[in-house]
């Protein structure tokens, strides 16, 4: 494995959090892809310290690095910044991730192999293999909802297109045109996946068991579901125009 890796962590309020998952992270890295990694976390201003437990982390772990951003503006945004950080550090794949376990490092090797002969690969909730754990029945039906119905508005066969657990190849963050992408908060990740396909690319998805976090709140709401699907009708005439 010569391919640089670097892993793009958001982070807001993840104090309880942060000090296990990347060296979690590190850990299942060092043994696909030893010497040829980094973990980006991309920190929020969070005012529970997060930001400063990462920056520990990366004074010990060589191959740690934090970007501070100045406010919470989104997390689509925040995505953006870590991948333009990412590009310019010369990565060759890109693996973005929740830093609240609900995307388990120990999948990262089985996302690195899929993007042997794929574009980008999606950890899947919703493939067989897959699926939630500890989730209320509102939150599945708000998820497996979204995702049905971003499929069928958008014409697609990507089953958890809401998925945010992803790898990416450098050529489909240049293609897609970073700048173009318009969506912030959670359709950021059925846009992305969206402009890859229209593009050409190869998208595959793997098994992933998904768990309610252990430790923080979660930014997940009604509200929030209900914004994103507003959005999607909206997206795709952008993302054709």
């Amino acid at each position: 494995m010569n391919e640089r890796i670097w892993v793009v962590l958001p982070t807001y309020n993840e104090a309880d959090n942060v000090a296990r998952i990347v060296p979690a992270i590190c850990d299942q890295l060092e043994r696909v892809a030893p010497d040829s990694y980094r973990v980006l976390v991309v920190d929020d201003s969070s005012p529970d310290g997060t930001g400063e437990i990462a920056e520990r982390l990366a004074a010990e772990l060589g191959t740690v690095e934090v970007l501070h951003r100045e406010r919470k503006d989104g997390l689509g945004r925040a995505y953006v910044d870590g991948f333009r950080r990412a590009l310019a550090g010369g990565a060759d794949l890109i693996i973005q991730m929740d830093a609240d376990f609900s995307h388990d490092p120990k999948y990262l090797p089985a996302m690195i192999a899929g993007a042997h002969d794929a574009d980008l690969v999606i950890g899947s909730r919703y493939v067989q293999g897959g699926g939630v754990e500890n989730w209320g029945l509102a939150r599945r039906i708000i998820s497996r909802g979204g995702s049905i119905y971003s499929r069928v508005l958008l014409g697609v066969r990507t089953r958890d297109l809401t998925g945010g657990f992803k790898c990416i190849r450098r050529q489909v963050l240049e293609r897609i045109d970073l700048d173009a992408v318009r969506a912030y908060g959670y359709v950021f990740q059925i846009e992305v996946t969206y402009r890859a396909i229209l593009a050409g690319f190869i998208v595959r998805e793997v098994p992933i068991v998904f768990p309610d976090r252990s430790a923080g709140a979660s930014k997940m709401s009604w509200q929030i579901a209900a914004e994103a699907m507003l959005a999607v009708p909206h997206m795709r005439r952008a993302v054709h125009h």
